[in-house]
């Protein structure tokens, strides 16, 4: 596999450098650890900091979401790897404003027991700490299992929710309540047409034919619900788009905003492709789509295949979602809504 790197094993500290020399007015490496980034300037006082964090591999996420109206700092652990205590906790000093911090990142086990464990430390130097584990990935537990499931894409509305809430001034009980509202709102089914290949040792995290697809494959590789014979973009939208359905029932009059995400080697014109038919499907069930979004949020490196998320939407999160954001990757002015 050709890849534009030099030493495998510095990747990901030369990727945080590169990233920070071309966004300086985004963003921001702290010194001590090198792998914690922030948003550019000094921290609001009195502004719940929002800090995330997780394996690199996944750009934009987790850095590109560093900026006005979404996170305010960011850990970045090795390809695949969760960030240890050490960042998370350099971050939380960084962003605290005096208002709390809340940890917002995705459920995995390695996130869960780095970020606890820096919650007990800056517990230690009375920074008052919340956390929200994202769970939308529909494929990786039952509905009635919640907790266990993963976060993927869909993570993206719950940190525009979440930042927005923040960046309004609301307390951290506030901004938690909102965060899990947002969590529990949203719902995400992915499929993968290939794999991805690890910077350190040039093997594919997983096999699948030429003709082949896997629906419910996970971001780093995990096993999917199924694997069959690929078929057309509207044939497999429509099977996203009815696990997702299956799993949080819309009915006509609801509104929804609605995320297809490119996996990391899914051109554009295969993602709107996508688009086009979750629309007239969405249109067809008497949906409106308040707010859509389509690109590359959250990737697997190289993998080809896409993802599909609907956040079902109330007064509320729509507001939020319509909140004024703006990252190194990502820009949402007022009025934007559709």
């Amino acid at each position: 596999m050709k890849m534009l790197i030099n030493e495998p094993n510095q990747v990901v500290d030369e990727m945080l450098e590169g990233y920070a020399a071309a966004f300086p007015r985004h963003v921001t490496i702290l010194p001590q650890n090198k792998r914690s980034l922030v948003r550019a300037g000094a921290m609001r006082p009195g502004k719940v900091g929002i800090v995330t964090g997780g394996g690199s591999g996944h750009e934009p996420a987790f850095m590109g979401l560093i900026g006005k109206g979404m996170a305010d700092g960011v850990a970045v652990g090795n390809v695949f790897a969760s960030p240890p205590p050490d960042p998370i906790l350099e971050a939380t000093r960084a962003v605290h404003g005096g208002a709390g911090i809340l940890y917002l990142y995705t459920n995995y086990a390695g996130d869960c027991m780095n970020f606890d464990m820096a919650a007990e430390l800056a517990g230690l130097e009375n920074i008052r700490v919340a956390t929200v584990r994202v769970t939308d990935d529909v494929a990786s537990a039952p509905k009635e299992q919640p907790d266990k499931r993963r976060g993927i894409a869909g993570s993206f509305f719950v940190y525009k929710a979440a930042g927005a809430a923040a960046d309004q001034y609301l307390p951290l009980e506030e901004v938690v309540r909102v965060a899990e509202k947002a969590k529990d709102s949203v719902r995400t089914m992915g499929v993968a047409l290939s794999p991805c290949y690890m910077p350190q040792t040039g093997q594919p995290s997983f096999v699948l034919d030429e003709d082949e697809m896997e629906i419910g494959l996970g971001i780093h590789g995990e096993p999917g619900v199924r694997r069959g014979k690929l078929g057309t973009a509207d044939e497999v939208s429509a099977i996203l788009f009815q696990s997702v359905l299956d799993d949080m029932p819309l009915q006509a009059g609801d509104r929804a905003a609605v995320l297809v995400n490119g996996m990391g080697a899914t051109p554009l014109m295969q993602l709107f492709i996508v688009y086009r038919n979750i629309a007239g499907l969405l249109e067809s069930q008497g949906i409106q789509v308040h707010q859509s979004f389509v690109g590359e949020y959250v990737t697997s490196l190289e993998m080809g295949g896409c993802s599909v998320s609907i956040m079902k939407l109330d007064d509320e999160l729509a507001g939020l979602i319509d909140h004024p954001a703006e990252t190194a990757f990502f820009a949402h002015r007022q009025g934007d809504a559709s």
